[in-house]
Protein backbone atom coordinates (compact mmCIF):
# COMPACT_ATOMS: atom_id res chain seq x y z
CA UNK A 1 0.00 0.00 0.00
CA UNK A 2 1.10 3.28 -0.92
CA UNK A 3 1.77 5.92 1.30
CA UNK A 4 -0.98 8.41 -0.55
CA UNK A 5 -3.51 6.05 0.07
CA UNK A 6 -2.03 5.84 3.69
CA UNK A 7 -2.38 9.47 4.12
CA UNK A 8 -5.64 9.61 3.42
CA UNK A 9 -6.95 7.61 6.16
CA UNK A 10 -5.63 10.71 7.98
CA UNK A 11 -7.12 13.11 5.43
CA UNK A 12 -8.48 16.39 7.51
CA UNK A 13 -11.35 16.61 4.57
CA UNK A 14 -12.62 13.54 4.84
CA UNK A 15 -12.85 13.58 8.71
CA UNK A 16 -14.24 16.87 8.32
CA UNK A 17 -16.99 15.40 5.94
CA UNK A 18 -17.60 12.05 8.25
CA UNK A 19 -17.80 14.40 11.13
CA UNK A 20 -20.49 16.38 9.75
CA UNK A 21 -22.52 13.04 8.52
CA UNK A 22 -22.16 11.32 12.28
CA UNK A 23 -23.36 14.47 13.74
CA UNK A 24 -26.09 14.84 11.06
CA UNK A 25 -27.17 10.94 11.81
CA UNK A 26 -26.30 11.75 15.54
CA UNK A 27 -29.22 14.45 15.84
CA UNK A 28 -31.62 12.46 14.02
CA UNK A 29 -31.50 9.50 16.48
CA UNK A 30 -31.46 11.81 19.06
CA UNK A 31 -34.76 13.26 17.88
CA UNK A 32 -36.06 10.09 18.07
CA UNK A 33 -34.89 8.46 21.15
CA UNK A 34 -35.36 12.05 23.36
CA UNK A 35 -32.32 12.40 26.30
CA UNK A 36 -31.03 8.52 26.03
CA UNK A 37 -27.51 8.53 24.21
CA UNK A 38 -26.89 5.33 22.12
CA UNK A 39 -24.24 3.48 23.92
CA UNK A 40 -21.46 1.96 21.46
CA UNK A 41 -18.56 -0.36 21.88
CA UNK A 42 -15.06 -0.52 20.35
CA UNK A 43 -14.38 -4.06 21.45
CA UNK A 44 -10.29 -4.07 20.91
CA UNK A 45 -7.77 -2.74 22.70
CA UNK A 46 -6.27 -0.98 20.23
CA UNK A 47 -8.75 0.81 19.36
CA UNK A 48 -9.41 2.09 22.50
CA UNK A 49 -5.52 3.41 22.15
CA UNK A 50 -6.30 4.75 18.95
CA UNK A 51 -9.11 6.14 20.18
CA UNK A 52 -8.06 7.87 22.59
CA UNK A 53 -5.04 9.37 21.06
CA UNK A 54 -6.39 10.91 18.14
CA UNK A 55 -8.86 12.58 20.68
CA UNK A 56 -11.94 11.49 18.90
CA UNK A 57 -14.61 11.10 22.55
CA UNK A 58 -13.92 15.21 22.52
CA UNK A 59 -15.79 15.41 19.25
CA UNK A 60 -18.34 12.96 19.92
CA UNK A 61 -22.01 14.39 20.52
CA UNK A 62 -23.61 13.92 23.62
CA UNK A 63 -26.40 11.26 22.12
CA UNK A 64 -23.05 8.82 21.54
CA UNK A 65 -21.69 7.48 24.53
CA UNK A 66 -18.27 5.49 23.50
CA UNK A 67 -17.18 2.58 26.15
CA UNK A 68 -14.22 0.14 25.83
CA UNK A 69 -14.84 -3.96 25.99
CA UNK A 70 -12.94 -7.00 26.47
CA UNK A 71 -10.32 -6.25 24.08
CA UNK A 72 -7.24 -6.70 25.66
CA UNK A 73 -5.73 -10.18 25.93
CA UNK A 74 -3.91 -9.30 29.14
CA UNK A 75 -6.64 -7.40 30.87
CA UNK A 76 -9.16 -10.23 30.19
CA UNK A 77 -6.47 -12.43 31.86
CA UNK A 78 -8.74 -14.14 34.83
CA UNK A 79 -6.71 -13.78 37.93
CA UNK A 80 -7.18 -17.41 39.25
CA UNK A 81 -5.12 -17.49 35.45
CA UNK A 82 -2.35 -14.57 37.26
CA UNK A 83 -2.09 -16.71 40.05
CA UNK A 84 -1.32 -19.74 38.13
CA UNK A 85 1.25 -18.41 35.75
CA UNK A 86 3.08 -16.72 38.94
CA UNK A 87 2.84 -20.39 40.18
CA UNK A 88 5.31 -21.53 37.68
CA UNK A 89 8.26 -19.37 38.99
CA UNK A 90 8.25 -21.53 41.55
CA UNK A 91 9.14 -24.77 39.57
CA UNK A 92 13.19 -26.00 39.86
CA UNK A 93 15.59 -25.51 37.14
CA UNK A 94 12.20 -23.45 34.80
CA UNK A 95 12.76 -20.67 33.27
CA UNK A 96 9.37 -18.56 32.65
CA UNK A 97 9.53 -16.65 29.25
CA UNK A 98 6.48 -14.16 28.27
CA UNK A 99 5.37 -11.07 26.96
CA UNK A 100 6.58 -8.13 28.59
CA UNK A 101 2.55 -6.52 29.34
CA UNK A 102 2.70 -9.98 31.37
CA UNK A 103 5.50 -8.72 33.88
CA UNK A 104 3.63 -5.95 36.33
CA UNK A 105 -0.56 -7.53 36.50
CA UNK A 106 -0.67 -8.30 39.80
CA UNK A 107 -1.29 -11.64 41.00
CA UNK A 108 -3.12 -12.32 44.87
CA UNK A 109 0.16 -11.47 46.76
CA UNK A 110 2.91 -11.56 44.19
CA UNK A 111 3.93 -10.38 40.48
CA UNK A 112 5.91 -11.62 37.77
CA UNK A 113 8.25 -8.71 38.29
CA UNK A 114 8.08 -9.45 42.33
CA UNK A 115 9.34 -13.21 41.82
CA UNK A 116 12.08 -12.04 38.72
CA UNK A 117 13.12 -9.27 42.02
CA UNK A 118 13.27 -12.39 44.23
CA UNK A 119 15.40 -14.67 42.09
CA UNK A 120 12.98 -16.44 39.91
CA UNK A 121 14.05 -16.79 36.48
CA UNK A 122 11.83 -15.11 34.48
CA UNK A 123 12.60 -13.34 31.09
CA UNK A 124 10.75 -11.04 28.44
CA UNK A 125 10.79 -11.91 24.76
CA UNK A 126 9.12 -10.41 22.00
CA UNK A 127 8.02 -13.49 20.00
CA UNK A 128 7.27 -17.23 21.27
CA UNK A 129 9.97 -18.30 18.92
CA UNK A 130 12.64 -16.82 21.16
CA UNK A 131 11.44 -18.87 23.75
CA UNK A 132 12.24 -21.89 21.63
CA UNK A 133 15.35 -21.03 20.61
CA UNK A 134 16.65 -20.74 24.15
CA UNK A 135 14.87 -24.36 24.66
CA UNK A 136 16.47 -25.52 21.85
CA UNK A 137 20.34 -23.83 22.68
CA UNK A 138 19.43 -25.30 26.61
CA UNK A 139 18.10 -28.70 26.41
CA UNK A 140 18.95 -29.03 30.15
CA UNK A 141 16.66 -26.32 31.31
CA UNK A 142 12.93 -26.07 31.06
CA UNK A 143 11.74 -23.27 29.49
CA UNK A 144 8.07 -22.33 30.16
CA UNK A 145 6.32 -19.68 27.55
CA UNK A 146 3.26 -17.96 28.94
CA UNK A 147 0.97 -17.61 26.03
CA UNK A 148 -1.82 -14.71 25.76
CA UNK A 149 -3.77 -13.69 23.32
CA UNK A 150 -6.42 -13.43 20.46
CA UNK A 151 -6.55 -15.21 17.50
CA UNK A 152 -4.28 -12.72 16.06
CA UNK A 153 -1.49 -14.70 18.43
CA UNK A 154 -2.56 -18.28 18.41
CA UNK A 155 -0.94 -18.92 15.10
CA UNK A 156 1.76 -17.99 16.17
CA UNK A 157 2.06 -19.94 18.83
CA UNK A 158 0.46 -22.91 17.05
CA UNK A 159 3.47 -22.56 14.43
CA UNK A 160 6.27 -22.29 17.63
CA UNK A 161 4.66 -25.76 18.98
CA UNK A 162 4.47 -27.19 15.80
CA UNK A 163 8.78 -26.55 15.01
CA UNK A 164 9.14 -27.68 18.97
CA UNK A 165 7.46 -30.92 18.42
CA UNK A 166 9.65 -31.58 14.80
CA UNK A 167 13.05 -30.69 16.72
CA UNK A 168 12.52 -32.75 19.67
CA UNK A 169 12.15 -29.84 22.26
CA UNK A 170 10.95 -32.14 25.24
CA UNK A 171 12.01 -29.06 27.57
CA UNK A 172 9.93 -26.48 26.02
CA UNK A 173 6.22 -26.18 27.13
CA UNK A 174 3.43 -23.59 27.42
CA UNK A 175 0.85 -22.38 29.54
CA UNK A 176 -1.93 -21.59 27.16
CA UNK A 177 -4.66 -18.89 28.32
CA UNK A 178 -5.73 -18.19 24.62
CA UNK A 179 -9.25 -16.42 24.27
CA UNK A 180 -11.75 -16.54 21.66
CA UNK A 181 -13.22 -13.21 20.83
CA UNK A 182 -16.19 -14.07 19.15
CA UNK A 183 -18.17 -15.88 22.31
CA UNK A 184 -17.26 -13.03 24.21
CA UNK A 185 -19.38 -10.38 21.80
CA UNK A 186 -22.25 -12.84 22.38
CA UNK A 187 -22.18 -13.18 26.24
CA UNK A 188 -21.97 -8.75 26.02
CA UNK A 189 -25.24 -8.91 23.53
CA UNK A 190 -26.87 -11.27 25.59
CA UNK A 191 -26.09 -9.58 28.95
CA UNK A 192 -29.45 -8.22 30.29
CA UNK A 193 -27.57 -5.36 32.31
CA UNK A 194 -25.96 -4.13 29.15
CA UNK A 195 -27.18 -2.00 26.88
CA UNK A 196 -25.24 -1.59 23.85
CA UNK A 197 -26.63 -0.69 20.28
CA UNK A 198 -23.70 -1.65 18.17
CA UNK A 199 -20.31 -2.70 18.47
CA UNK A 200 -17.50 -2.03 16.86
CA UNK A 201 -15.60 -5.00 15.49
CA UNK A 202 -11.61 -5.65 15.75
CA UNK A 203 -9.27 -5.33 12.68
CA UNK A 204 -6.63 -7.40 13.56
CA UNK A 205 -8.68 -10.64 15.06
CA UNK A 206 -10.98 -10.11 11.62
CA UNK A 207 -7.62 -10.46 9.56
CA UNK A 208 -7.62 -13.56 10.73
CA UNK A 209 -11.05 -15.12 11.37
CA UNK A 210 -12.34 -13.46 8.82
CA UNK A 211 -16.41 -11.83 8.69
CA UNK A 212 -18.59 -15.20 9.27
CA UNK A 213 -18.08 -15.61 12.81
CA UNK A 214 -19.46 -12.49 13.85
CA UNK A 215 -22.88 -13.49 11.48
CA UNK A 216 -24.07 -14.53 15.12
CA UNK A 217 -24.73 -10.82 16.07
CA UNK A 218 -27.05 -9.76 13.50
CA UNK A 219 -28.62 -13.16 13.24
CA UNK A 220 -29.18 -13.72 17.21
CA UNK A 221 -28.83 -10.80 18.83
CA UNK A 222 -29.85 -8.45 16.27
CA UNK A 223 -26.76 -6.37 16.97
CA UNK A 224 -25.52 -3.61 14.52
CA UNK A 225 -22.09 -3.96 13.94
CA UNK A 226 -18.62 -2.67 12.08
CA UNK A 227 -15.38 -4.14 12.13
CA UNK A 228 -12.96 -1.04 11.85
CA UNK A 229 -9.16 0.17 10.97
CA UNK A 230 -6.78 2.04 13.52
CA UNK A 231 -6.61 5.10 11.67
CA UNK A 232 -8.74 8.41 12.51
CA UNK A 233 -11.00 7.72 9.38
CA UNK A 234 -11.57 4.24 9.93
CA UNK A 235 -12.86 4.94 14.00
CA UNK A 236 -15.22 8.12 12.02
CA UNK A 237 -16.34 6.03 9.29
CA UNK A 238 -16.98 3.23 11.74
CA UNK A 239 -18.98 5.25 14.17
CA UNK A 240 -20.85 6.52 10.61
CA UNK A 241 -21.81 3.08 9.64
CA UNK A 242 -23.24 2.13 13.02
CA UNK A 243 -25.08 5.28 13.00
CA UNK A 244 -26.38 4.81 9.14
CA UNK A 245 -27.13 1.34 10.59
CA UNK A 246 -28.99 1.96 13.45
CA UNK A 247 -31.07 4.75 11.67
CA UNK A 248 -32.26 3.10 9.24
CA UNK A 249 -33.21 0.20 11.91
CA UNK A 250 -30.66 -2.42 9.93
CA UNK A 251 -28.63 -5.03 12.21
CA UNK A 252 -26.22 -5.61 9.48
CA UNK A 253 -22.34 -6.73 9.72
CA UNK A 254 -20.21 -3.98 7.99
CA UNK A 255 -17.00 -4.39 7.15
CA UNK A 256 -14.79 -1.13 7.05
CA UNK A 257 -11.97 -2.93 7.14
CA UNK A 258 -11.89 -4.01 3.61
CA UNK A 259 -8.06 -3.45 2.57
CA UNK A 260 -7.19 -5.95 5.41
CA UNK A 261 -10.10 -8.04 6.26
CA UNK A 262 -11.58 -10.91 4.15
CA UNK A 263 -14.99 -12.99 4.21
CA UNK A 264 -12.91 -15.88 4.77
CA UNK A 265 -9.90 -14.27 6.90
CA UNK A 266 -6.60 -16.01 6.77
CA UNK A 267 -7.17 -19.76 5.57
CA UNK A 268 -3.55 -20.55 6.58
CA UNK A 269 -3.30 -19.04 10.15
CA UNK A 270 -7.05 -20.73 11.01
CA UNK A 271 -5.17 -24.01 9.74
CA UNK A 272 -2.35 -23.53 12.39
CA UNK A 273 -4.92 -22.87 14.61
CA UNK A 274 -7.01 -26.18 14.57
CA UNK A 275 -4.03 -28.47 13.84
CA UNK A 276 -2.41 -27.87 17.71
CA UNK A 277 -5.44 -26.59 19.52
CA UNK A 278 -8.90 -27.35 20.71
CA UNK A 279 -11.92 -25.14 21.76
CA UNK A 280 -12.69 -25.69 25.22
CA UNK A 281 -14.49 -23.01 28.22
CA UNK A 282 -12.48 -20.35 29.37
CA UNK A 283 -12.92 -17.73 32.34
CA UNK A 284 -12.45 -13.96 31.77
CA UNK A 285 -12.11 -11.33 34.31
CA UNK A 286 -15.03 -9.74 34.53
CA UNK A 287 -17.25 -12.50 33.17
CA UNK A 288 -16.78 -15.11 34.04
CA UNK A 289 -17.01 -18.39 32.15
CA UNK A 290 -17.68 -18.00 28.81
CA UNK A 291 -18.59 -21.51 26.58
CA UNK A 292 -16.19 -22.33 24.16
CA UNK A 293 -14.37 -18.73 24.02
CA UNK A 294 -10.73 -20.57 24.55
CA UNK A 295 -8.02 -22.38 23.20
CA UNK A 296 -6.43 -25.50 24.79
CA UNK A 297 -3.60 -28.29 23.28
CA UNK A 298 -5.25 -30.91 21.81
CA UNK A 299 -4.67 -34.56 22.08
CA UNK A 300 -1.49 -34.69 19.60
CA UNK A 301 0.14 -31.67 21.44
CA UNK A 302 -1.08 -32.26 24.86
CA UNK A 303 2.72 -33.13 26.06
CA UNK A 304 3.77 -29.40 25.34
CA UNK A 305 0.99 -28.44 28.44
CA UNK A 306 3.31 -27.00 31.39
CA UNK A 307 0.19 -26.92 33.49
CA UNK A 308 -0.03 -30.38 33.45
CA UNK A 309 3.78 -31.47 33.20
CA UNK A 310 4.36 -29.47 36.40
CA UNK A 311 0.70 -29.96 38.16
CA UNK A 312 0.34 -26.63 38.32
CA UNK A 313 -2.89 -26.55 39.98
CA UNK A 314 -1.15 -28.04 43.15
CA UNK A 315 0.93 -25.18 43.15
CA UNK A 316 -1.53 -22.30 43.05
CA UNK A 317 -2.35 -20.22 46.13
CA UNK A 318 -5.73 -19.14 46.63
CA UNK A 319 -7.13 -16.94 44.49
CA UNK A 320 -7.63 -13.18 46.32
CA UNK A 321 -8.69 -10.26 44.15
CA UNK A 322 -7.47 -6.69 44.35
CA UNK A 323 -9.62 -4.56 46.80
CA UNK A 324 -11.62 -1.78 45.49
CA UNK A 325 -9.92 -2.46 41.41
CA UNK A 326 -12.91 -2.09 39.09
CA UNK A 327 -11.19 -3.33 35.97
CA UNK A 328 -13.63 -6.78 35.42
CA UNK A 329 -16.73 -3.68 35.36
CA UNK A 330 -14.62 -1.72 32.92
CA UNK A 331 -13.93 -4.53 30.92
CA UNK A 332 -17.74 -5.22 30.65
CA UNK A 333 -18.31 -1.86 29.70
CA UNK A 334 -20.70 -0.77 32.70
CA UNK A 335 -18.03 1.72 34.11
CA UNK A 336 -15.30 3.49 32.87
CA UNK A 337 -11.76 3.95 34.22
CA UNK A 338 -12.95 7.70 35.71
CA UNK A 339 -15.41 5.73 37.81
CA UNK A 340 -13.55 3.38 39.79
CA UNK A 341 -12.21 5.36 42.89
CA UNK A 342 -8.64 4.05 42.88
CA UNK A 343 -8.18 5.27 39.20
CA UNK A 344 -5.12 8.26 39.13
CA UNK A 345 -4.95 8.29 42.91
CA UNK A 346 -3.79 4.91 44.48
CA UNK A 347 -3.63 3.42 40.72
CA UNK A 348 -1.07 4.54 38.65
CA UNK A 349 1.04 2.85 35.83
CA UNK A 350 4.09 3.03 38.05
CA UNK A 351 1.79 1.37 40.88
CA UNK A 352 -0.92 -0.65 39.04
CA UNK A 353 -3.17 -2.20 40.98
CA UNK A 354 -5.54 -3.92 38.12
CA UNK A 355 -4.23 -5.23 34.59
CA UNK A 356 -5.94 -2.53 32.83
CA UNK A 357 -4.10 0.48 34.08
CA UNK A 358 -0.56 -2.41 32.92
CA UNK A 359 -1.52 -2.94 29.95
CA UNK A 360 -0.16 -0.89 26.83
CA UNK A 361 -4.10 -1.64 25.67
CA UNK A 362 -5.73 -1.68 28.77
CA UNK A 363 -8.92 1.53 29.10
CA UNK A 364 -7.20 2.52 32.82
CA UNK A 365 -3.93 3.14 30.70
CA UNK A 366 -5.25 4.84 27.87
CA UNK A 367 -7.48 7.00 29.75
CA UNK A 368 -4.39 7.86 31.93
CA UNK A 369 -2.01 8.64 29.11
CA UNK A 370 -4.25 10.84 27.28
CA UNK A 371 -6.55 12.36 30.07
CA UNK A 372 -9.88 11.48 28.76
CA UNK A 373 -12.13 13.34 31.14
CA UNK A 374 -12.82 13.90 34.67
CA UNK A 375 -13.84 11.34 37.30
CA UNK A 376 -17.33 11.64 37.66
Amino acid sequence: MNMNLLNKFKDPELLRGLLERMLLLAHKIQERRGEQPLCLMEVCGTHTVAIAKCGLKSVLPPAIKLISGPGCPVCVTAHVDIDRIIAATRVPQATIMTFGDMMRVPGSSTSLEARRAEGARIEVVYSPLDALSRALKHPKQQIIFVAVGFETTTPLIAATLKRAKAAGAENFSILTVHKRVTPALSALASDPSLAIDGLILPGHVSTIIGTKPYGVLAEQFGMPSVIAGFDPVDLLLALVQLLEGIEGSRTELVNAYGRAVHEQGNAEACALIDEVFEVSDAVWRGLGVICESGHVLNQAYDSFDAGKRFDLPSLTEPTKEPKGCSCGDILRGIMTPNDCLLFGTACTPTHPIGPCMVSSEGSCAAYYKYQIGERA
